[in-house]
């Protein structure tokens, strides 16, 4: 089995990332029980607009990461929140993915057999409105979302520490993200031991 994270900080490399401290939680899980993992800081590539798998434009580096979806049965999507809203990076990762949903592997698209889940962090509210957000695409585009396939971290209203700081309920957020990645790692063997087949015509 093989997962991807696309984290979508909007901070670059090597900028700590709260994001990115929290799904380590979902991650050391997911090897833990045998799958790889590989992870893709969204901001640190050059993503054109657009709705597309192919390169909008020389330089565009949107394909490689199409490549490492199509390698991998468990997507985690990562995000901060800002406004209450996933992060414009997100946002511009949906995008681009809509393109899956017109390619097809056996008749099937080819996000079929696949399962996603989020992570979210932020120092205010809005991680169940992140999560509706990120999950309702992915199942647009053809992902099966487990059951409490999420993980988050909120400080709450107002200004707070980050999750780093040292902020409340990082136990629940841990033990939270472990068992979301055995409900992903769950579903994801389900799929490949009995496949969905093709839509019915």
């Amino acid at each position: 089995m093989k997962a991807l994270v696309i984290n979508c900080t909007l901070k670059k490399s090597p900028e700590t990332s709260n994001t990115e401290a929290l799904f380590r939680t979902v991650t050391e899980q997911l090897e833990r029980e045998g799958v790889e993992v590989d992870v893709v800081r969204a901001v640190d590539l050059d993503l054109a607009p657009g709705v597309v798998s192919e390169a909008v434009h020389d330089g565009d580096d949107w394909p490689g990461v199409h490549e490492k979806l199509l390698a991998s049965e468990i997507l985690v999507m990562a995000s901060p929140t800002w406004l209450g809203q996933p992060s414009s990076v997100a946002k511009r990762v949906l995008e681009r993915m809509e393109g899956m949903m017109s390619e097809t592997d056996d008749g099937r698209p080819v996000a079929y057999n696949r399962v996603a889940g989020v992570v979210v962090t932020g120092n205010e509210d809005g991680a169940h409105h992140v999560i509706s957000q990120i999950t309702g695409g992915l199942q647009d585009i053809g992902y099966t979302i487990p059951g409490q396939a999420w993980t988050y971290w909120n400080q709450g209203p107002g200004p707070g520490p980050s999750f780093l700081e040292g902020g409340s309920g990082q136990d629940w957020s841990r033990s939270t993200g472990r068992a979301m990645a055995a409900n992903l790692l769950g579903v994801a063997r389900a799929l490949a031991a009995r496949p969905l087949g093709a839509p019915p015509q």
